[in-house]
């Protein structure tokens, strides 16, 4: 039963020092302001005061929102200073997310001396292995490596103190969540939990139940929204047309794509569309579930560090990539699934900056749209629709008599842009 609710607001005043007002031990605000954050977040508000009194605790809160901190920060206050074996264990859907995770703690516990390490599968598991025998204070991963791990008595869950799931709705989409309980029933019904999703479905709100004890419940954002510095718009668009719309898209000044993370539904579909965009001498690199990880991270790294321009990804990287200043993202296929609409679309417009996500919908994924503008609430811009009604009502405009911006309807087909709905 959840015992105490909080809508998060994303007014609420804040200063350079109210890392220190939450409550957290000085050099944990010390860290903070070295990794260049002077001002929480509202989930960090919000949340760090309850974990720092013991409280188990189910946040909702879109990714961007800054909630890694706001459970690993008060975790490493309550360990400051204190060693004893493996007390901390965090479960992530997915490598990059788990990676994400682990540079987090070890960016806020430098010069704490507690021992943290991420484990997860497409990689050997001799250093995991050798990481976990010589002991740690913290255990990042994903749950069917862990599961693998502890099959052979290597992981010992009866010291844990702090259980954190994040993105849990992703799990279950994943098929992880009977894996999860399996994993949470090793663990001491004393310790504390922290479950965390962008989405609450009513599987999750059952999970919260199995597993929380009389949990506050923190939520920042409206269930299923999408972030608000985010514009989002959708073009009709055929199938077969849609890598010339690609194409125009990135080559328009207007829009300004500096870096796109563009979204398909299959990892056949990223592999040709970074291979058609390296034809076009756009740097492109995908990213899937059949990519080794060294193969994977590289292709990351490329995109973070500017080498790359476009990242092709299937879902498995709407959580678990972590880029700031991404100026859009793309909806190449509509996600089946709605909620991966919202999971995609808050990889841009993170930490208060600004973005935009673009959706392509060929005729065929018209339902998926449909079922998206319903769980978010909203009705996606139609550019195409403005524009049209911008071109009936002024046929002369400058745009037409200079001849280039604004090409007439016919026109705009035949290279591909699609039917206006």
């Amino acid at each position: 039963m959840i015992q105490k609710t909080r809508q998060g607001r994303n007014d609420r005043p804040t200063s350079g020092s109210a890392f220190a007002a939450l409550g957290l031990c000085r050099p944990l605000c010390a860290a903070v302001s070295a990794a260049g954050y002077e001002t929480p977040t509202p989930i960090q508000i919000e949340a760090i005061p309850d974990v720092l009194r013991g409280r188990d605790l189910l946040g909702c809160a879109q990714t961007g929102t800054g909630k890694t901190a706001a459970f690993a920060l008060p975790i490493l206050h309550h360990l400051a200073g204190r060693r004893g074996g493996l007390r901390v264990l965090v479960l992530a859907p997915v490598r990059e997310l788990a990676a994400q995770i682990g540079a987090s703690f070890g960016t806020y516990g430098r010069g704490s001396g507690l021992r943290h390490h991420v484990i997860f599968g497409g990689v050997g598991k001799g250093p995991q292995k050798k990481a976990l025998r010589a002991g740690l204070d913290i255990l990042v991963a994903t749950p069917g490596r862990l599961l693998d791990l502890m099959g052979e008595g290597l992981v010992d869950l009866s010291g844990i103190s702090h259980l954190v799931l994040d993105e849990a709705d992703r799990m279950l989409d994943m098929g992880f969540i009977r894996d999860v309980l399996r994993i949470v029933r090793e663990t001491p019904r004393d310790r504390q939990t922290l479950l965390f999703s962008a989405t609450l479905p009513d599987e999750i709100r059952g999970l919260a139940r199995n597993i929380l004890r009389d949990p506050i419940y923190v939520a920042v954002d409206p269930v299923a929204s999408t972030c608000a510095p985010t514009s989002q718009a959708v073009y009709f668009v055929e199938k077969r047309e849609k890598l010339n719309l690609l194409l125009r898209i990135l080559d328009d000044r207007a829009l300004d794509v500096d870096r796109a993370l563009v979204f398909t539904r299959t990892k056949h579909g990223a592999n040709k569309v970074a291979k058609q965009l390296g034809g076009a001498s756009i740097a492109a690199a995908a990213i899937h579930g059949n990519k080794s990880q060294p193969a994977r991270e590289r292709a990351l790294d490329g995109f973070k560090r500017g080498r790359l321009r476009v990242l092709v990804a299937t879902d498995i990287a709407a959580r678990g990539i972590d880029i700031k200043e991404l100026s859009h993202v793309i909806n190449y296929d509509l996600p089946n699934e709605p909620e991966s609409y919202v999971h995609r679309v808050g990889r841009t417009g993170r930490a208060g900056l600004t973005g935009a996500a673009i959706s392509f919908c060929a005729s065929e994924e018209r339902p998926y749209l449909r079922d998206i503008e319903r769980l978010t609430k909203r009705r996606l811009d139609r550019p195409e629709e403005a524009g049209q009604r911008r071109h009936a009502e002024s046929p002369a405009s400058p745009d037409s008599q200079r001849g280039g911006a604004r090409q007439p309807r016919q026109r705009r087909r035949q290279r591909g842009h699609g039917r206006a709905r």
